[in-house]
């Protein structure tokens, strides 16, 4: 849901998604997009595409700093060798 919110309203989507200066940044970026993605349309796709990859990756670092909490907690996995 997140990612559909991203494409639709980029800056909306990185707020909740809890990255306020990529939201600003965001914003900044739509104004040049807009002007010149009046001749250049492949520039409107830019602050949606900013938004997407933001999201992943911010969820990517969060599913990696799970891993090796759980890690820490119990230890390496059964089999696990060096």
């Amino acid at each position: 849901m997140i990612y559909i919110l991203a494409v639709l309203v980029p800056p909306l989507g990185l707020l909740l998604n809890g990255q306020p200066f990529a939201a600003v940044l965001n914003l900044v970026l739509i104004v040049p997009c807009l002007i010149f993605g009046l001749v250049f349309h492949a520039l409107l796709l830019v602050p949606s595409l900013h938004a997407v990859i933001a999201v992943h990756m911010k969820r990517e670092d969060r599913r990696h700093r799970e891993i090796v909490d759980a890690i820490e907690r119990h230890g390496p996995p059964p089999g696990y060798s060096r």
